[in-house]
C-alpha cells in the first residue's frame, strides 16, 4: 500500500532492539543493527513485535530489562487496528502513545499532519519520534503528556486511537470525539487476555461497539497493575498450610488461553494470578483476590488429565474460576467477537451478544 511505502518502518526502528513473537509477550536476545546489520533487516521487516524501552528508560545495556515499555508493534497488528480506525479524508485523529512514532507517521501520511495528534507521557521517546517524524518529512501534532487525559486543546476528533492496553476507557478520550466518532483501543480486565475494541461515539456521551481481535500491548502507564505480593496472603508462605485439597479436571493450561483470562478477569474483576515454573513443563498456577484474603493453586502437569488443587481463605478462587468456565461453556463458548463494550460517563461495562445483555460481574465485596 501507498503508506507503507512512503513510510517505511525501518524509519522508526532503533539500531538495538529486542524482538518478540506473534501473539505473544516474551522478547528474544537484543539484536543491533552495527553488529549484525543483516539479522536487523530481516528482523524489521518481520512480523514480529520489537521491544524498544524497558523499565521506562531506566534500563541500560544489552540484556533484557524486567519490563518492556515501549515497542514497535507488529505489522499486521498496525494495519489491522488502521483498518478498524476506517479513517477518511478531513478527519482528525488523536493517538495515545507515539512510541516509536511508525503508526502516528502512517496516519500523518494519509491524513496530512495538521490532522494527527499524537501523546506521549515518555519525553525523550516523543522527541526521537519527532526526530524520525522530520526526516521523512512529516510534522503531527506531538504532545508530552498522560495519554488518558488526551489532548483536548484540539478536540474534537473523529477518530480515537490508542496504542497502548488499557483496562479502563478513559472518559476524556469520549467527551474529545465527536458524535459518530470512532474509537479503537487495546482493551483488557487486569487479570489478562486483551483484545481490541471498536467503539462509536453516539449520544449523550455513550460509546459502544464490539471486540475484534486478540492483541497484546503494553499498558498505559497511568494504568499499570500493581498486585499485592504472595507474602501478605496469610497461609501462602508455607503452602499448602491449612488449604483444603481436591483435585480438578479443569487444566490450568486453559487457563492461560486469551479468551479465557479475558472471561475470568472480566467476571471476577478483583483477581489475579501468578505462575511459579517447575520443571519438564510443569507449574504451579496461583490465583489471588485483591483484598488479600484468599488464595488458590493449581499443579499442572503434561499429560495429565486431573490436576492437584489448595484453596485457602473465605473465598475457594479455584471454584468460582470452575464457575466462569462452566458459564463460558453454557453460552457457546464465545471468543472474543462476540462480546462487546459499552462506555458512559458514569462507567463501562462488558457484554455478550447485546448492550442489552452485560456479562454478570462478582463484586469484590460480596
Amino acid at each position: 500500500m501507498p503508506a507503507y511505502r512512503a513510510v517505511p518502518r525501518d524509519a522508526f526502528v532503533p539500531e538495538r532492539l529486542w524482538p518478540g513473537t506473534a501473539g505473544g509477550n516474551r522478547q528474544g536476545g537484543v539484536i543491533d543493527r552495527n553488529t549484525d546489520p543483516a539479522r536487523w533487516w530481516e528482523t524489521v521487516y518481520s512480523d514480529v513485535p520489537l521491544t524498544t524501552q524497558w523499565d521506562d528508560g531506566t534500563h541500560t545495556g544489552t540484556a533484557k530489562g524486567q519490563s518492556p515499555t515501549s515497542s514497535n508493534s507488529m505489522p499486521k497488528m498496525v494495519f489491522s487496528m488502521l483498518d478498524a480506525l476506517s479513517v477518511e479524508r478531513g478527519n482528525r485523529v488523536l493517538e495515545i502513545g507515539t512510541g516509536t512514532g511508525w503508526n502516528a507517521a502512517l496516519l500523518a501520511y494519509r491524513l496530512g499532519s495538521d490532522h494527527v495528534v499524537t501523546v506521549e507521557v515518555d519525553s525523550a521517546i516523543a522527541e526521537e519520534a519527532r526526530r524520525r517524524f522530520a526526516a521523512i518529512g512529516l510534522t503531527p501534532v506531538t504532545v508530552i503528556g498522560e495519554g488518558a487525559q488526551g489532548h483536548v486543546e484540539a478536540a474534537p476528533y473523529d477518530r480515537v486511537i490508542a496504542t497502548c492496553g488499557i483496562s479502563t476507557v478513559p472518559y476524556a478520550w469520549v467527551e474529545q470525539a465527536a458524535e459518530g466518532a470512532v474509537i479503537v483501543a487495546p482493551w483488557g480486565p487486569p487479570y489478562g487476555g486483551q483484545a481490541v475494541v471498536r467503539l462509536k461515539v453516539g449520544e449523550g456521551g455513550v460509546a459502544i461497539g464490539s471486540f475484534l481481535m486478540p492483541s497484546a500491548f503494553m499498558r498505559l502507564r497511568h494504568q499499570h497493575d500493581t498486585f499485592p505480593p504472595t507474602n501478605v496472603f496469610p497461609g501462602a508462605a508455607n503452602w499448602p498450610s491449612t488449604a483444603s485439597r481436591r483435585t480438578t479436571t479443569l487444566s490450568p493450561d486453559a487457563m492461560g488461553d486469551w479468551h479465557h483470562m479475558f472471561t475470568l478477569g472480566v467476571r471476577v474483576p478483583d483477581m489475579f494470578c501468578r505462575v511459579e515454573w517447575g520443571e519438564d513443563g510443569a507449574y504451579r498456577l496461583w490465583l489471588f483476590d485483591m483484598g488479600c484474603t484468599s488464595w488458590a493453586t493449581a499443579d499442572y502437569e503434561p499429560g495429565r488429565t486431573e490436576f492437584e488443587v489448595a484453596e485457602y481463605g473465605p473465598r475457594y478462587l479455584w471454584s468460582e474460576a470452575e464457575a466462569v468456565m462452566s458459564w463460558w461453556r453454557d453460552q457457546g463458548e464465545p471468543r472474543f467477537e462476540r462480546y462487546g463494550l459499552t462506555v458512559t460517563p458514569s462507567g463501562q461495562r462488558v457484554w455478550l451478544d447485546s448492550p442489552d445483555n452485560p456479562m454478570p460481574v462478582r463484586v469484590p465485596c460480596d
